[in-house]
């Protein structure tokens, strides 16, 4: 083991990262998931049971799904295996299996944990499938990725989902005080510089610990604020990933606040997503949607304003050009809401549907030749603009086919007016048939 520590530039007396010496040694001393290890919590009933199921961990990173992995091991007398699905393949886990399967003939089970098991292709999920129906390893699955659509119907209905939360405020400065334990120091910091830490940190345990360590190598007897805590180290990049859940997650709080008339919390979710990464003018377009899908007639500047932000973007670019995009964002959130063109769209294309190949009346067909005209062809055509209130109250579906109403605007903005208009001329249209 010695020469294996030198061939890395190591030696036994290396220091250790303070986020290891805090590893915790029991459950009891994992920080900010009571939700799952309390005593009456799913696995602190399993561990007082004595009998462990298969399991995903999800959760972000840095909030102890390893830890939590290696001490169900120790807690429940089972052999514990790691494994990382990014540096595996099938030979590994056919050493694994077989290892198990021996163990397990002398009464000692093994506890396979995976890290990272989204990263494994379908066939090689599939692979599991054997060993844990069998029971000749307990699987403890880790993924920050939603297991719904990464991981196979099959192995999930063999293994139970618990969701780990990011670490909270409270959680974090438990961190910090083991770690000026540890140093046997206090932390060079004021109350609100280890709140800025913290936030730094944004909810990852490990991150913090890592921040921890820097501050206490470089800082000797000065107590820093947040400003000069903020030149000593650097934010921990907010976890976003433009092709996975929290993409969808963030454009559906976007989309669901600016539904709900919330222009600050709108604000707050596209800043969030531009700061994350994301393409500008995907949420321009999805903006669009919004403007045709919620706000529709009750207020149709919306989707002339959306439009334009994102011809600004075009033109300007970042960042310059997403000051348009918060303009199309805030005047979304706060326009009247109506999705009444939305549903008549949805309504008519399932009548349309329905209802087949039946022609339009024949008084509202052109009849540009002696042969049509025969047919009836524009027979009895009332032409609107020569009609009183410019409306002649002629029925326009099929023959075969009664009227419908799709469209019902709402008492709301624009469509106030409108729902007037289409009130009188329905009445119109009706006396015009008496």
């Amino acid at each position: 083991m010695g020469n294996l520590f030198e061939s890395a530039g190591l030696s036994k007396s290396a220091p250790t990262p303070l986020a290891d010496l805090l590893r915790p040694q029991s459950l009891s001393e994992v920080v900010g998931q009571d939700h799952l290890l309390a005593p009456d919590a799913p696995i602190g009933r399993m561990v007082d049971q004595g009998r462990l199921s298969s399991m995903i961990l999800w959760g972000p990173p840095g909030v102890g799904k390893t830890t939590i992995a290696r001490l169900l091991a120790q807690h429940t007398d089972l052999h514990f295996e790691l494994l990382s699905a990014v540096f595996s393949g099938v030979a590994d886990l056919r050493k694994i299996f077989d290892a198990a399967k021996s163990r397990r003939e002398t009464g000692k089970g093994t506890l396979l944990f995976v890290d990272e098991i989204h990263r494994f292709n379908r066939a090689q999920q599939d692979g599991f499938l054997p060993f844990v129906e069998q029971g000749i390893v307990t699987l403890v699955g880790a993924t920050t990725e939603n297991p719904s659509f990464e991981l196979n119907g099959a192995l999930l209905s063999r293994c139970s989902v618990l969701v780990l939360k990011r670490l909270d405020e409270a959680a974090m400065l438990l961190l910090l005080q083991r770690a000026g334990k540890q140093a046997s120091k206090s932390l060079p910091l004021d109350d609100d510089a280890k709140l800025t830490l913290c936030a730094m940190a944004d909810g990852d345990g490990r991150y913090l610990l890592n921040l921890t360590e820097e501050v206490l190598a470089l800082v000797s007897d000065e107590i820093l604020d947040p400003a000069g805590l903020a030149k000593l180290v650097q934010k921990r990049a907010a976890h976003y990933d433009r092709n996975k859940e929290q993409h969808y997650n963030l454009i559906s709080a976007l989309h669901k606040s600016v539904r709900g008339s919330d222009p600050d919390a709108a604000l707050y979710w596209l800043a969030r997503m531009l700061d994350g990464g994301e393409d500008p003018l995907f949420l321009g377009r999805r903006m669009v949607r919004m403007a045709s899908e919620d706000i529709g007639h009750a207020d149709p500047s919306a989707l002339q304003t959306t439009l334009a932000a994102v011809e600004t973007y075009r033109l300007l670019g970042s960042p310059e050009g997403e000051l348009a995009l918060a303009q199309a964002c805030v005047h979304l959130a706060c326009a009247p809401k109506s999705n009444a063109v939305y549903a008549a769209f949805k309504a008519a294309m399932a009548s349309a549907k329905q209802s087949g190949s039946l022609s339009p009346p024949k008084h509202i067909l052109n009849a540009p030749t002696k042969l049509m005209k025969q047919q009836g062809y524009g027979d009895g055509y009332a032409y609107d603009h020569d009609q009183r209130d410019g409306f002649s109250g002629q029925e326009y579906f099929p023959d075969e086919m009664p009227s419908q109403q799709f469209y019902f605007p709402v008492d709301r903005g624009f469509e106030r007016g409108v729902a007037e208009r289409l009130a009188k001329w329905r009445e119109l249209r009706k006396i015009s048939h008496e």
